[in-house]
């Protein structure tokens, strides 16, 4: 971290090393934005419109959202219907071995809010135990909502600021 700031005091003084940091950072949010790779957790009723998304006619992989199955490799977890208190505890282990930069979608009511089930004990919304970037509304959300939640996710990735703040 030290080195960082070192060479982020260096570069201030470094004639169009705000290009060159703009750059870099444009060319790093425009390849994470189409290299997505999540993860699904899916539990619940809405996983027939989920499945609609990597079919023919709403194609996901277009957009470069490629489902993976390994947590490793993965940087994005999408949370798909019901969560019990038990599976959460799941979700927040498997969100602490994601590497960095880790994202999490929350796919439905019942993630968001917990949905028909608001009075339940057991279940629980999954931003209580993770933070959660892009929510997905609908009992069940229809494809393209889950398309329209994936491109706003896109969008957060390309506004992130990942290298130095030389203005």
């Amino acid at each position: 971290m030290e080195q960082e700031e070192q060479a982020s005091r260096v570069l201030e003084n470094v004639p169009g090393a705000s290009l060159a940091y703009k750059l870099v950072d444009f060319i790093d949010g425009w390849s994470r934005k189409y290299s997505i790779w999540p993860i699904h957790l899916v539990t619940g009723c809405c996983s027939p419109e989920f499945m609609q998304v990597s079919g023919v006619r709403f194609d996901m992989e277009r957009l470069g959202v490629l489902p993976f199955a390994s947590v490793r490799q993965c940087d994005c977890i999408m949370v798909v219907g019901i969560v019990s208190r038990k599976m959460a505890d799941r979700v927040k282990y498997l969100y602490e071995q994601m590497g960095e930069p880790k994202y999490v979608v929350a796919v439905g009511a019942c993630p968001t809010g917990k949905g028909p089930f608001y009075d339940s004990y057991s279940i629980v919304a999954i931003d209580d135990y993770v933070p959660v970037d892009v929510y997905i509304p609908g009992c069940p959300p229809r494809p393209e909502a889950i398309i329209h939640g994936m491109m706003e996710l896109q969008d957060k990735i390309v506004k992130e600021r990942r290298l130095g703040k030389i203005e």
